[in-house]
């Protein structure tokens, strides 16, 4: 496939997204292929770790390829998307409990479905140019291949802040909500990825590590706390409409973009992935459970239309403010019967 290169080179299994013109955006055929490249690797002796890592100095992948969800969608056909997204999140789930070490190097842009490839594995690295976001509530959407769990397991109110705005972070950022471990400068990784094909041990990472550049996120952490602290995306909204602070000003105008019915799921579905039993499986399930939806009861054929199609930033949301009633809430996040996203948790 001229989208990705999967190969296998000393004791490495690689996988190298090929589309940097597309900024290595994901698609079907793509997300097939390096789940069946991992299962091929897990029993062989030959592979002792993965690396994952794409062509050019854009982005290590921009996202899913949304535009054929979009497509379908609007002429109806709901079953091509939900199944692109059952298939995708199991995905996401057997990285993330991957047997053998799974190393991402993500250079400039990681995004959406870039997270649910990149920010799951066992060794994540990230370098100078890396800039990783879940935009997804600015398309009708919610943040998923797994970015609800790592967005719960953030620092404080930090994943409610990344989640409900699609925050960008830079480097120190991305090592601090914990959305990567290790900051190593670009120059070295083709050394670095040399010498895993060679001996597969990934302790080189560890060596080769630096201390990231500071944290705006941590610097600025107490602000977001207490902007982010309440209950409803519309007590959110008010604190911040009260707040005589740039960032909180222009943090209001970004929430106020974005699709009120994803905000307002987003930030329910952290709140429960912070109580009992949070792990991956759990916060894919409830995942899928909104984007199974999105289509026919969400705001997502809008939020693509007016953010990629015709590109007028000018979307029609379900909801005009942010008082998003709880039982909408509550309808999205329903459990599916039959259709339940049914995933192993050593998948």
């Amino acid at each position: 496939m001229s989208d990705i290169n999967i190969r296998k080179k000393g004791c490495a299994g690689r996988i190298t997204l090929t589309r940097p013109k597309a900024l290595n955006a994901l698609s079907y055929d793509m997300c097939l292929a390096i789940e069946a490249a991992i299962d091929d690797w897990r029993d062989d002796p030959e592979v002792a770790v993965v690396i994952l890592d794409a062509e050019g100095e854009k982005a290590f992948c921009a996202g899913g390829d949304v535009a054929q969800l979009y497509q379908t969608g609007k002429e109806g056909d709901f079953d091509f998307a939900r199944r692109f997204w059952a298939d995708e999140y199991r995905l996401n789930n057997k990285l993330h409990s991957y047997a053998k070490p799974v190393i991402s190097f993500m250079q400039g842009f990681t995004m959406g479905g870039g997270v649910g490839i990149g920010c799951h594995g066992s060794h994540r690295v990230i370098g100078e140019s890396s800039k990783i976001a879940m935009p997804e509530c600015g398309i009708g959407l919610v943040p998923d291949v797994g970015g609800t769990l790592l967005l719960a397991l953030a620092p404080g109110r930090i994943g409610e802040y990344l989640g409900l705005t699609g925050a960008r972070m830079g480097p120190g950022d991305v090592v601090y909500a914990g959305f990567a471990d290790y900051f190593i400068p670009e120059t070295q990784w083709p050394d670095l990825i040399a010498q895993l094909e060679e001996n597969g041990d990934p302790f080189i990472l560890d060596r080769a590590a630096t201390a990231p550049p500071q944290s705006k996120l941590a610097e600025g952490e107490s602000d977001v706390n207490q902007l982010f602290a309440g209950d409803t995306l519309e007590e959110i909204e008010a604190t911040h409409a009260m707040s005589d602070s740039a960032f909180a000003a222009e943090t209001l105008k970004i929430l106020r973009r974005n699709s009120p019915l994803s905000m307002a799921c987003t930030l329910e579905m952290l709140r429960r992935l912070r109580g009992p039993g949070i792990g991956m499986v759990p916060a894919l399930e409830q995942e899928y459970r909104f984007t199974a939806r999105s289509l026919d009861k969400g705001d997502f054929i809008e939020g693509v239309r007016a953010a990629i199609i015709d590109k007028d930033r000018s979307p029609s949301w379900q909801h005009a403010s942010m008082a998003v009633p709880q039982a909408d809430v509550d309808a999205m996040l329903a459990p599916l019967g039959d259709n339940e996203l049914k995933l192993e948790e050593n998948s």
